[in-house]
């Protein structure tokens, strides 16, 4: 072994001088719009709990009832003795609220999008993912085994090439709404293209469920696309539900597939009965509180029409997630640091979690959020902005 390669502690000032060393904060207290952060209050526009669900008070009471009837932990994987009733009504829910036969759910998104991908597919096949996918998504096709291709980002001209290159059987994977970007991604084209050269369509709607759509079912409903269309849907349940955990809905044959050959779900203890039962409570104000999404919908407008009149440069997002490119990973550190000076607390987004030379704010909208909120953000961001 060569002396130094493990010596961590210069990898670690390697990524100080880059720019790229991470950090962890501590919150006090719930996740609301207004946060205790290191013993600091500021205004989160950071957070991806999009319709302020986190911490209402429906979710944590189901919460507790739960743990009164199933206790804290779920002692085992679903396969074993931890699936109970609470998991089994929350997946038939899912599945109704998506308009799909069945779903299945997954202790976090990551092991769900790297179980379902390597299950479906293995070295016989062939993954098409789009270059901004989730990292999980594309984790999952690495480890699939199978020749593993990215795309251009949204670039459906280019997929339809690749597509050309083999008769293999083919998984075309994609985010519906872009994570660090905010855009979606052409479902229908993408959906028309799969059917036309027999391949499958995978979507991971984790910024997408809950928020777009006519009653909150996603990208899909948004597009008034079907399980036909869009044979496998998956999502989060701890962004715009505010709780915790993914699942995955479609036919009743990719489900049970799924519960025979995917490793993440068979060999991983099942998520607490009490947090099914806060999923369960969170649905039920998905359907019921129409008025949030459409609050978020009427804020979103709002600041991008208020940060253009201001000049601001924005992305091409129609959703809640709303980035403002910086490039330089040095420059959008001293921004993000100068918005908490203001008493605002805005994601500062570098490599490798978005593409060099690229790093953002990744500012993120809440129907908690008042009108006011995003005046007053607006007036310091361009003095954030000012000489990086």
């Amino acid at each position: 072994m060569k002396p130094g390669f493990f010596d961590l502690a210069i990898e670690l000032e390697q990524l100080r001088q880059a720019g790229l060393y991470r950090q962890r904060r501590v919150v006090e207290g719930p996740q609301t719009i207004e946060i205790q952060v290191d013993g600091r209050c500021l205004i989160n526009f950071c957070s991806n709990d999009y319709l302020g669900l986190a911490n209402h008070p429906q979710l944590a009471q189901a919460f507790k009832r739960g743990v009164d009837q199933y206790g804290v932990g779920s002692g085992a994987s679903h396969l074993i003795s931890g699936h109970t009733q609470a998991h089994h009504a929350l997946e038939e829910e899912l599945a109704e609220f998506t308009g799909r036969e069945r779903a299945l759910l997954f202790s976090t998104g990551y092991m769900a999008n790297l179980g379902i991908v390597s299950a479906l597919i293995d070295r016989r096949g062939r993954v098409l993912e789009d270059r901004l996918n989730h990292a999980s998504l594309l984790d999952g096709g690495l480890l699939s085994r199978a020749e593993f291709q990215r795309y251009q980002h949204n670039d459906i001209e280019d997929l339809q090439q690749r597509l050309h290159q083999s008769a293999q059987k083919t998984l075309i994977v994609t985010d519906g709404v872009f994570s660090m970007d905010g855009d979606l991604a052409h479902l229908p084209r993408l959906a028309q293209l799969a059917q036309q050269q027999q391949a499958v369509l995978m979507v991971d709607d984790a910024h997408g469920f809950g928020v777009l759509g006519a009653t909150g079912a996603g990208v899909a409903e948004h597009f008034a696309l079907d399980q036909q269309q869009v044979p496998i849907f998956m999502a989060t349940l701890g962004k715009a539900c505010g709780s915790f955990g993914a699942f995955v809905a479609g036919n009743h044959d990719l489900i049970e597939f799924l519960i025979q050959k995917s490793r993440s779900y068979i060999y991983t203890t099942a998520m607490p009965a009490a947090v099914a039962e806060a999923t369960r409570a969170s649905l039920k104000l998905l359907k019921t509180e129409a008025w949030r999404r459409e609050r978020l919908h009427q804020l979103i407008r709002y600041f991008r029409k208020s940060a253009e009149q201001q000049g601001l440069k924005l992305m091409d997002s129609m959703t809640a997630i709303q980035p403002i490119l910086v490039g330089d990973s040095h420059a959008v550190l001293l921004a993000g640091q100068r918005l908490q000076d203001q008493g605002f607390w805005v994601g500062a987004i570098r490599p490798p979690t978005v593409p060099k030379g690229t790093a953002r704010l990744r500012i993120t909208l809440s129907a908690e959020h008042s009108f006011e909120q995003i005046d007053r953000l607006l007036e310091v961001l361009p003095k954030a902005l000012r000489c990086l």
